[in-house]
């Protein structure tokens, strides 16, 4: 690849992401949906695996059917070489890598500590943490590979910043995020690339819609002890991580976020 091809903006323009190329997992639906459409209409072309084809199918339609340039691969991201293929795939696609949300997770019900089945734990660490991790160093080496400097966006929870009983499996490998995240920034920052988490609280995902069926009156609850006196829709979480992966944050690093409507205040 030429240094006119590498330095050239593939989407010119003035939105919060122009002339970026962003990789995004988990974006078949909830968050990561809503990034793909943001990102696009801030002028980033995106990349988006999930593990579903039919969501990924339908959210980049929508985004091609509003201007924007999207293309999709189908990930598991309990399988890292599945991981770093799809990476790749941004590179092999769009010829660079400039910007990456790493979305994409999965739950389990609500249990006590000692309750939690050693399956479901092994499911979160796979898919919820070490995911993370080959994702971020595959995004560097794509980075690197490609534009030189970058900026990378995991996404935590507010569960992870204190003890969290009900979801203490869930909670530790966000906690774990969180760690890699600041390490990742420390380790990246003195060659230009920024890495961020965001720690979104009450979200109107599928993800708090199960955790609501096991938990009746849940979303209520977490509305009540919210200052804003609401739950957040998925678009305002990519607001913040779009803030993030962009040049307007361009001394932010090896930060966690919390994007929970003040309910950590």
């Amino acid at each position: 690849m030429n240094a006119n091809s590498v330095n050239s903006s593939p989407n010119p323009g003035h939105g919060l992401l122009a002339g970026k190329v962003a990789f995004i997992s988990g974006a078949g639906r909830g968050i990561g949906a809503a990034a793909a459409r943001l990102f696009a209409e801030e002028g980033a072309q995106v990349l988006l695996t999930a593990r579903t084809e039919e969501q990924l199918s339908a959210v980049a339609e929508e985004v091609r059917g509003g201007g924007g340039t999207a293309e999709y691969v189908v990930c598991d991201l309990a399988d890292p070489a599945a991981v770093r293929s799809a990476v790749q795939h941004t590179v092999d696609t769009f010829g660079r890598l400039d910007v990456a949300f790493n979305n994409g997770a999965t739950i389990t019900p609500p249990n006590a500590l000692d309750e939690v089945p050693e399956e479901e734990f092994d499911t979160l660490y796979a898919v919820n943490l070490k995911s993370v991790w080959v994702a971020i160093a595959a995004e560097v080496a794509a980075i690197r590979q490609s534009v030189g400097t970058g900026a990378i966006v995991n996404n935590s929870s507010v569960g992870s910043l204190r003890g969290n009983p009900v979801l203490p499996a869930y909670g530790a490998m966000k906690r774990a995020v969180n760690s890699l995240t600041e390490t990742a920034a420390v380790t990246y920052g003195p060659e230009g690339i920024r890495v961020n988490a965001i720690a979104p609280g009450n979200t109107d995902t599928e993800m708090i819609q199960s955790w609501e069926t096991h938990t009746p009156g849940l979303s209520e609850r977490l509305a009540a002890n919210t200052p804003l006196r609401r739950g957040a829709e998925p678009r305002e979480i990519a607001e913040a991580a779009a803030w993030l992966l962009s040049d307007r944050s361009s001394f932010v690093t090896g930060t966690v976020l919390p994007v929970d409507g003040g309910a950590r205040a």
